[in-house]
């Protein structure tokens, strides 16, 4: 029988400059109302005012421990775990983001979708779904502003300049059952992707594994590993290619709109498996092509194109499936009339 009970010592206190007094070692058995959440996404919520990058650290350090073994951020919690949390120190209690009025009434008017349970939005491109890494407030610390009583927590994730569909539960029995959806295949989320390249078919699957790299910087670099990636799988769809000529004279360059189908979630999985394919997203400054970027900035392209365009899930066990579209935005779909 394992034993789950608290460990009698307990390591050096980790610190953040310029915060509050630390506390002790935190020991926290986990309740069903938190089973089957990930460790990084529980500490996120439950270390309120510590920097993301603080959170990730301790983890990668082995100072988290669950029923004293280490833990990876994405290892999930059982209720009756033991989770040992050793000091950080928080924000002070009384300096809490404070989203500006135009954030709100931006994130209000972009509610898709809305009943008792979640909601949908369209996120903005531009806008981080949370905060840390120099950002005071993204969606969710926003969200939780404007609606402090309610127990809103992100179903997923979209890079910051990407827009589009974003899920946020309300309730922690709705997250679960929509993260059960995410990894059984349920879920379906599709995205438009304007593609500096064309695609090898018309209907192009990328089943290459990827893995998450970490950059002293704090910077997430993706990379194709066979190997020692973990799995991703991706449908790249053509529904449109046009032929256009460089301001340089050179020979033409194929420009080619996507319809992409995620069958997983990795980080960055689309603009990896894009440039993969060597038809990169258009506008992307990581594993894009600088040459491609400039020439479509010159048709007024100043962001990521990479749009959520669409998202169908059951809201609860019992209830018929939903589909949430967020149509392309006014600035993305101007590009594509001038390359009409």
């Amino acid at each position: 029988m394992t034993d789950v009970s608290p460990p009698r010592s307990f390591t050096a206190p980790v610190t953040a400059a310029n915060s509050s007094p630390a506390p002790a070692v935190a020991m926290i058995q986990i309740t069903a109302a938190h089973a089957g959440q990930r460790i990084d996404n529980y500490l996120l919520t439950h270390l309120k005012g510590v920097p993301r990058s603080l959170i990730y650290r301790i983890l990668r350090q082995g100072e988290v421990r669950l029923n004293k073994r280490r833990v990876k951020p994405s290892d999930r919690l059982t209720a009756g775990d033991w989770l040992r949390i050793p000091p950080v120190r928080c924000a002070a209690a009384n300096d809490p983001p404070t989203p500006s009025a135009r954030l709100q009434a931006l994130l209000d008017a972009a509610v898709l979708y809305e009943d008792d349970r979640l909601l949908v939005l369209n996120k903005p491109a531009g806008l981080a779904v949370h905060g840390g890494s120099g950002i005071s407030a993204g969606v969710i610390e926003t969200l939780r502003v404007m609606r402090p009583r309610i127990e809103l927590e992100l179903v997923h994730r979209l890079d910051r300049d990407t827009s589009g569909c974003l899920l946020v539960s309300k309730r922690r029995s709705t997250l679960r059952w929509l993260h059960e959806q995410l990894r059984d295949g349920q879920m379906t989320k599709q995205y438009q992707a304007l593609l500096l390249g064309r695609l090898p078919q018309v209907q192009t699957r990328v089943t290459v594994a990827l893995r998450k790299n970490q950059l002293r910087s704090g910077e997430r670099v993706v990379t194709v590993d066979p190997l020692h990636g973990k799995p991703a799988e991706t449908l790249f769809g053509q529904q449109q290619v046009w032929v256009q000529s460089t301001s340089s004279g050179q020979s033409p360059g194929q420009v080619t709109l996507a319809q992409v189908t995620l069958a997983t979630g990795r980080t960055h999985q689309i603009r990896v498996h894009a440039a993969h394919l060597g038809a990169p997203v258009a506008g992307d400054e990581k594993y894009g092509d600088a040459a491609g970027n400039q020439q479509l900035r010159a048709l007024g392209l100043t962001r990521l194109f990479l749009h959520a365009a669409l998202v169908r899930f059951q809201p609860s066990p019992e209830a018929a499936a939903v589909t949430v579209t967020a149509p392309l935005p006014e600035a993305l779909a101007a590009v594509l009339a001038r390359l009409g």
